[in-house]
């Protein structure tokens, strides 16, 4: 014979197992959603990127003509401490008003035209800005598009390793 305490124990034990189960099933799907969302994250192909190490030796063998233009989609502040040598700044590509900066730019621009895009404001898999500067400008069509990979920070990745670099003079 059951008494009461047993039965409660029992829907007690029923609802932790539903409980665990549900949770078991949101953990799995939200890991098959984010694995789905790091797979389609990046809008480049390994063909459009470039690392430091060839994009620093890239641009100091280059000359006049055969040198790529350089697109800054950082924040003023880190494009004023530091940037690669003659990069232009269109501020950073999280904000509607620094995308529209960089198409108001690439409107007189031809769509052939060798340009390198980069951030270094964060670890690349967390940066903001670059993705959407990237999407923007494949989207108008340029065909020799590519983005500076920057796995870590501008600093630790280009200045540090000895790339060339400049500072905006003081306002």
């Amino acid at each position: 014979m059951r008494g009461p305490k047993s039965d409660g124990f029992r829907v007690l034990l029923g609802g932790i197992l539903v409980l665990l189960i549900a949770v078991c099933i949101a953990g799995a799907a939200r890991f098959a959603v984010e694995a789905a969302a790091d797979a389609q994250a990046d809008p480049w192909t390994a063909a459009q990127t470039v690392q430091p190490v060839e994009f620093a030796k890239e641009i100091s063998e280059a000359g006049g003509a055969g040198k790529p233009t350089v697109v800054c989609v950082a924040p003023r502040v880190l494009y004023e401490g530091g940037h690669i040598p003659g990069a232009l700044f269109h501020g950073p590509g999280s904000t509607a008003r620094a995308i529209d900066d960089l198409k108001k730019w690439a409107q007189s621009v031809p769509r052939s035209e060798n340009i390198v895009i980069y951030c270094g404001c964060c670890p690349l898999d967390h940066c903001p800005n670059l993705r959407p500067a990237f999407v923007t400008l494949k989207d108008m069509g340029f065909t020799h598009l590519r983005a500076l990979l920057i796995p870590t920070n501008f600093y630790t990745d280009w200045v540090k390793p000895g790339y060339a670099y400049e500072k905006s003079p003081a306002q």
